[in-house]
């Protein structure tokens, strides 16, 4: 009697048939899903469950992404950071231009207001550079004999007197301030009539009334205006304010110190007067009478 032994593994039903039940099963659980919604509970409990591994899953691929994005958004911010820089430093730059062109502007409109003003003839010309030596008060301008400037020739701004023309050369021209220890000014007081004349000290700030008694009708405040008598400046002209007055009873003259009204040192384009007036020329001197010498008497005559 033959006996054969039991199959290695015990297979159940036929493949097809397994086949056939389960794809059965599936169009019975779509068309009840469909029309009923009655896996709707439990897919919902799947996806409860399964959430957590789905998360877990992708959580490498996430931590990558955002690693990038950390990098490239910091090199994105950085590049932009220099570019706002770059942006904020041109637009700065523009602004000061504009502002130095608004102040530039502005002084131009009251030169010009100031040219209107003066009924002497006058160019307008433009500071190029202060002079080299450090202790003078002398800047250099872009006119010169071509413009018909000569030694003298008064110059001003919007306010009044600057300086005058001191040297003079084919195409430029050297101004003393006023404020120079060589220069000075015959003024007169606007409130006394008051006549003197204003030395520069070498200070950008002051200028000193010397030679003036102690008993001149002087008071602080008062405008001193150029007083025509030298030829070189015209009358009427604001040259400076009394600052500060010291009165000493055992010194003949007061020491005034005053305040330029002029910017002697913060303009950039200048009036200069062309025609300065004729001084008439000196009367001759006397002729000294002849002396009479006196006869002496002869004795025994």
């Amino acid at each position: 009697m033959e006996h054969t032994p039991p199959p290695f593994f015990k297979r159940g039903p036929a493949p097809l048939l397994r086949l056939m039940f389960f794809a059965s099963l599936s169009f019975v659980l779509l068309a009840s899903d469909a029309y009923f919604k009655y896996l709707d509970v439990l897919r919902q409990a799947v996806a409860v469950v399964v959430y957590p591994m789905q998360r877990l899953a992708s959580a490498p691929g996430a931590l990558a992404t955002r690693v990038g994005n950390f990098f490239m958004t910091q090199a994105h911010l950085t590049d932009e950071n220099s570019r706002l820089t770059s942006q904020n430093l041109q637009n700065a730059k523009q602004l000061l231009n504009y502002q130095a062109l608004a102040a530039e502007n502005a002084h131009l409109r009251k030169l010009l207001d100031a040219r209107e003003r003066l009924t002497t003839q006058s160019v307008m010309a433009e500071i190029l550079y202060t002079a080299r030596d450090p202790f003078s008060n002398k800047i250099v301008i872009d006119k010169g004999a071509s413009n018909e400037l000569r030694p003298g020739s008064a110059v001003v701004d919007d306010v009044g007197v600057i300086g005058q023309v001191t040297r003079v050369y084919p195409w430029l021209a050297e101004v003393s301030l006023i404020i120079d220890k060589d220069q000075a000014v015959p003024v007169q007081d606007l409130r006394s009539g008051f006549r003197g004349i204003v030395f520069g000290n070498g200070e950008a700030g002051t200028l000193d009334l010397r030679f003036t008694p102690v008993s001149a009708d002087i008071q602080t405040g008062d405008t001193l205006v150029t007083s025509g008598i030298d030829g070189t400046y015209p009358p009427g002209l604001p040259v400076a304010v009394i600052s500060n007055i010291e009165r000493n009873a055992a010194l003949p003259f007061a020491k005034i110190t005053c305040m330029p009204l002029a910017g002697v040192n913060r303009n950039a384009q200048v009036l200069v007067l062309l025609a300065a007036r004729e001084a008439p020329e000196k009367p001759p001197a006397p002729e000294a009478a002849p002396v009479k010498r006196k006869k002496s008497k002869k004795a025994g005559s």
